[in-house]
């Protein structure tokens, strides 16, 4: 009778079941180009409001060591998103790495001139016969000919201090450097709080270089073979970057809740307001986060080319590296 009666419980509880199987959540990686800031604090208000895990994507947000690096380890099948630099990643597509941009999330270009504004550098030509640190082979110091070229300059017109990136902004604070290359939303607001002065920012797209930025990277195989979850990631990140717009402060509030480390919320925040109107060019206003246009993309890899930062050859088939199709419509 016991057994009797275990048997029909068993039965009573497989009939109360759902006839459909719950399928788990496809695990992902997101890796950054960089330690945190504020940059990157849609994607962690698009984890806690819980729209990856809605798309079935157990995603972890992991810190960079740079755009190339991040780049390599999507290539290399290490990670299943990559936010990167667009130089940075259709260099590597350019040498044969399989990789694409499948989203553009800065559309105007953060990279700039930056100084104390005690300095009086108005213009890109009053840095003549002044020091500019940069760091060599980064995208910042490929461009820079072109910039210079467009103001009627040459690198010899100035002097040039080579270090990384705590190196640059130690000497512009430290007063070894007049200028420095970097983004606008991030080593300009560094150096302000270190040294308590103002700071003047000469952003490179004002001087006709406007080049697309931080992007969303994927292997080809990633793109070939799991397209559903590109797009399922694709419409998760879409949705964060518009809330992420709509309120900076819960953004970065997301963001110092997973790594309470990354930075004062404060300044982070002033960071994010600073970064939310390169989202968008007057060409594409109004249009959803990461549908950038395609004439300002060929544009942006054409100053690539010209910079010899790519092959004019791969310039002439962007279509092979860059893919809007996975986007929301």
């Amino acid at each position: 009778m016991l057994l009797k009666r275990c048997v029909i419980f068993a039965a009573a509880l497989i009939w109360a079941m759902p006839s459909g199987h719950v399928q788990a959540a496809d695990k992902a990686t997101l890796l950054l180009n960089w330690y945190l800031y504020a940059e990157h604090a849609p994607f962690f208000l698009g984890k806690e409001r819980g729209y990856f895990d809605k798309e079935g994507i157990d995603l972890d947000i992991q810190e960079g060591r740079g755009s190339v690096p991040t780049v390599q380890a999507v290539a290399a099948g290490t990670a299943t998103f990559g936010y990167a630099d667009m130089a940075s990643i259709l260099r590597a597509a350019d040498k044969g790495a399989p990789v694409e941009v499948v989203g553009v999330l800065l559309q105007r270009s953060p990279m700039a001139f930056i100084s104390l504004s005690e300095k009086n550098i108005r213009a890109p030509q009053d840095l003549r016969g002044k020091s500019l640190a940069l760091t060599p082979g980064d995208s910042l110091s490929q461009l820079l000919p072109l910039v210079l070229g467009k103001v009627g300059m040459k690198e010899s017109d100035l002097t040039v201090i080579a270090g990384d990136n705590r190196a640059k902004l130690n000497a512009v604070i430290n007063a070894q450097a007049d200028a420095m290359l970097g983004y606008s939303m991030d080593q300009n607001l560094k150096i302000a709080a270190a040294t308590q002065k103002p700071v003047t920012v000469l952003p490179f797209a004002d001087y006709g270089v406007n080049l697309a930025s931080s992007s969303i990277v994927v292997g080809r195989d990633t793109a070939g073979k799991q397209g559903d979850l590109v797009s399922r990631f694709m419409r998760a990140a879409t949705l964060a970057v518009a809330d992420a717009e709509k309120d900076p402060a819960a953004a970065i509030d997301a963001m110092l809740k997973a790594s309470p480390k990354a930075g004062a919320r404060d300044d982070l925040i002033e960071g994010l307001k600073l970064t939310i109107p390169l989202y968008h060019t007057g060409e594409t206003r109004g249009q959803p986060p990461f549908r950038a246009s395609a004439s300002e993309v060929k544009a942006s890899v054409n100053l690539l080319a010209e910079s010899g930062t790519i092959s004019q050859a791969s310039a002439g088939r962007i279509d092979d590296f860059i893919s809007f199709k996975f986007l929301p419509n």
